[in-house]
């Protein structure tokens, strides 16, 4: 496997190291299991979806947890050994843990379960500061006034000066 050197990008991008930091990860990728699959759509302008085959989970046996731009979840199945006899055993029924690393401002707003499917919505909320604002441009009344009181000022000047002699 190619590996990528990034470090060229630390010596001339100030204050997007995270970034560098985020590639770099990327590029290791630890290797996370198939297990369960899922998918990410978008549902709207700065709306998405994750979508995961949680089929033979209980509510109780799931947990979403977000820290750090990281989504995390688990599945952690009871034990049911009960008499249980398996000839073939198909239906995978086994522990998992997912991470999804998530932008910055983006955050979870819910879940539901439904016919197998666990669903988390996710909204990006840019803060008020960081979004485009529209800059008024008034007219040049101002800076023409200036421009006529420091052109009339020399003259004023030119005319005390003659009425001194």
């Amino acid at each position: 496997m190619t590996t990528i050197d990034f470090s060229p990008f630390y010596r001339s991008l100030i204050g997007f190291d995270h970034l560098a930091n985020l590639m770099d990860a990327a590029a290791r990728n630890e290797k996370q299991p198939a297990y369960p699959p899922y998918n990410i759509e978008v549902t709207g302008e700065d709306q998405y979806r994750i979508t995961m085959a949680i089929a033979g989970f209980d509510l109780n046996e799931l947990s979403i947890e977000t820290e750090h731009n990281t989504l995390l979840v688990r599945g952690q199945k009871a034990q049911k050994t009960e008499g249980r006899k398996f000839l073939h055993q198909g239906i995978a029924e086994r522990n998992f843990e997912r991470k999804f690393q998530l932008s910055d401002y983006i955050k979870v707003t819910g879940a539901t379960a439904e016919h197998g499917l666990l669903h988390i919505e996710l909204v990006r909320e840019v803060p008020e500061a960081l979004k485009p604002r529209k800059i008024s441009i008034s007219e040049g009344t101002r800076q023409h006034n200036l421009l006529e009181q420091a052109a009339a000022q020399p003259a004023e000047l030119g005319t005390k000066a003659a009425a001194m002699q």
